[in-house]
């Protein structure tokens, strides 16, 4: 038995590719291709309207969390309002369940915790408060490797492999605004809304830089660019202080002259002269100044290019691996679940139609992964227990197929028997099934 690694059990493939990867296979009759390709095209259009619904409730679950609303809500929910809370669980359970009908898995939180630990691919330090949340939820689809190129230190570029995470899904409910009044940054200086619930979908997402996703991130110099701001500025400052030195032994002479009188003024080195003339004063007073001043702004302005740098190098890297906010990212999982589930059904009743005796589930599993990967090359974690669930589900009443039988009988496109091997209808009586499914979905009569 071929024993595989980690595997996922989204299939890298489109609806439309699985179903001509199916054909090729050559074990469907030619006469027959058509039949099955109008099977999986009314079996898509069957998922598709019954995923619309879960849109639909997300959707009217969303509408007072929403950040980005532009239309005046109908009325307003107090903090701790039954019906908001109940619309808020309603939105997190549906919005998991269509996360994982999509294939995604969740990311811990020990691994997000990894990952503020260890040294990003921006070479910044990072701080997220998870405080801040009332709920977090970080889900993940597609793991691989990629090759980066990063420079060190000033001219040496070296190649480094970074575990990458292709789909990243985010969703984090901040607190009231109450928790917020006593931080340190103003409410209405914050880069979002308390209260509210912010959605995010990334493409391309190093694990190690995963802490960027979240919109109350912390950022800061690490040990290394402190040194290298650190050391030169000490260097500078080093001859600055002996130009300047003179000017501060006469500031400093006319201090202790005017406290305690004639005698320090020797041990100093200062002429009485000079402490009495009032202009070499002021001018050594404004130069010390002017100097220092002006040292000061130099260093700052340095230190805040370099963190307007960082911030800019974040930002544009996210721009370009963002693929939806907020509601936008419901209509992407709905689509990809849609997708998913279809895909696994139609690998599954394809395996069961070609099969020449009835398999059992574990059977049937092993079958489609080690087809996976025998014939394309890709391994799989198949996920068989749902579209063996989902093929049950779709049923009529037999009477509906058979006009002569009088009886009431349930007929599904899947059934099992006492071995619990697996036994589908034919392709013509699937194909019917659906069709007659679908012509039923409208009658309120």
């Amino acid at each position: 038995m071929t024993v595989f690694p980690f595997r996922e059990a989204f299939i890298p493939y489109s609806r439309h590719e699985i179903i001509e990867l199916c054909l090729a296979d050559g074990k469907i009759a030619i006469a027959d291709r058509q039949e099955f390709r109008e099977f999986c095209q009314i079996l898509a259009a069957y998922y598709h309207f019954k995923l619309h619904s879960c849109l639909e409730d997300l959707k009217f679950n969303f509408v007072p969390f929403n950040p980005d609303s532009i239309e005046n809500p109908a009325r307003e929910f107090p903090d701790g309002n039954l019906e908001l809370q109940q619309r808020e669980d309603s939105l997190i359970d549906t919005f998991e369940s269509i996360l994982k009908r999509a294939n995604y898995y969740p990311i811990s939180k020990k691994a997000i915790a990894k990952a503020l630990l260890e040294d990003s691919l921006f070479d910044l330090k990072t701080e997220v408060d998870f405080d801040d949340f009332d709920r977090m939820i970080c889900y993940c689809r597609g793991e691989s490797i990629d090759i980066v190129k990063q420079k060190k230190w000033w001219l040496k570029t070296v190649e480094r492999k970074v575990d990458v995470y292709r789909r990243v899904v985010l969703l984090i409910k901040f607190k009231s605004e109450r928790h917020f009044k006593g931080k340190p940054v103003p409410t209405e200086e914050l880069n979002f809304k308390p209260g509210k619930i912010y959605l995010y979908l990334y493409k391309n997402l190093s694990k190690l830089d995963i802490e960027f996703i979240f919109p109350n991130i912390e950022m800061s110099m690490t040990w290394k660019d402190r040194l290298l701001f650190g050391v030169p500025a000490i260097g500078a400052a080093v001859p600055l202080f002996l130009k300047v030195l003179p000017q501060i032994i006469l500031i400093t002479g006319v201090i202790v002259y005017l406290a305690l009188g004639h005698q320090p003024i020797d041990e100093l080195q200062v002429k009485e002269e000079d402490v009495r003339n009032i202009a070499p004063l002021l001018v050594a007073v404004l130069s010390l100044l002017v100097t220092l001043g002006g040292f000061a702004f130099k260093q700052y302005t340095s230190y805040k290019n370099k963190q307007i740098k960082f911030q800019k190098n974040v930002t544009e890297t996210l721009f370009y691996r963002n693929i939806a906010n907020n509601s936008g990212v419901f209509q992407y999982l709905i689509d990809a679940a849609e997708e998913e589930e279809c895909k696994e059904i139609i690998l599954a009743y394809y395996h069961l139609l070609t099969s020449s005796n009835p398999l059992t589930p574990s059977q049937l599993d092993y079958k489609i992964e080690s087809w996976m990967a025998e014939k394309f090359n890709t391994i799989i974690d198949f996920d068989i227990e749902k579209p063996l669930k989902s093929l049950s589900e779709i049923q009529i009443v037999s009477q509906d197929l058979n006009k002569n039988n009088y009886s009431q009988k349930q007929v599904s496109l899947l059934q099992r028997d006492r071995q619990n091997r697996c036994h589908i209808l034919p392709l013509s009586e699937a194909k019917r099934v659906l069709d007659l499914i679908w012509d039923r979905l409208f009658e309120y009569s």
